[in-house]
């Protein structure tokens, strides 16, 4: 069984190759968007999705068929044309150390591609390894629902305060006490914070908290994500 290990990648900006013009390519192209990448798509042909992203600009469509040369200067890629371009895109970009995802072979490429939930900083990722994208997909929509657009507004303010307390508190260790308090903080409340934007009186706030056994635990490590 192939094992993968999760992480979740910084492309902002960075060049990334979409190979294949169908509905995979565009999911995978408007997931690239997503995260900020620089997306060139090559194929012959596209859907109206990806003819409308490269007529607004959003993305560079080279309209023919692939070549090695391609992944020149290439982060990731995507290979989501027919079985036979596949290989040759997912083991060429092997080659280069690209990392490379292959639609139709999981074992071709280096990764595998999750579905995901977005709701603004928060990303929520499910994999089945690819035993089942159907599994993956189904608890994807199970975690959209319980996880709605609101949590968007929560991961926000919880990134601002975590900046905030950074900069306002030196000890590490107090630091993770005051952030995992923060969980506990009712939605009407912190969603003043996000509007006034007064997080000093929120952080003097929780450092006032009394610590419990189970904020406690694991009070050892470093801040995490």
């Amino acid at each position: 069984m192939t094992r993968y290990y999760p992480i979740m990648l910084r492309l902002e900006g960075e060049q990334c190759l979409v190979v294949g013009g169908g509905p995979v390519a565009e999911r995978r192209t408007r997931g690239l968007l997503d995260a900020g990448a620089a997306v060139r798509v090559v194929a012959p042909a596209a859907t109206e999705g990806l003819e409308r992203l490269a007529s607004e600009g959003y993305i560079t469509w080279v309209r023919r068929e692939y070549r090695d040369e391609d992944l020149d200067g290439v982060r990731l890629c995507f290979a989501a044309a027919d079985r036979e371009v596949n290989h040759r895109v997912a083991e060429e970009a092997m080659r280069r150390g690209i990392l490379v995802n292959a639609a139709d072979d999981r074992e071709a490429g280096s990764f595998a591609a999750p579905a995901v939930v977005r709701r603004g900083r928060l990303v929520l990722a499910v994999t089945a390894s690819g035993a089942s994208p159907a599994l993956a997909g189904a608890i994807a929509r199970d975690l959209a629902e319980r996880y709605g657009e609101s949590w968007a507004d929560y991961a926000e303010w919880l990134h601002r305060l975590r900046d905030a307390t950074r900069a306002a508190v030196p000890d590490a260790r107090e630091r993770r006490r005051v952030l995992r308090a923060a969980l506990d903080v009712p939605e009407a409340e912190w969603r003043r914070d996000l509007a006034d934007g007064n997080l000093a009186a929120r952080i003097r706030e929780l450092m006032e908290r009394p610590v419990s056994p189970a904020a406690e635990d694991g009070m050892d490590g470093t801040d995490g994500e």
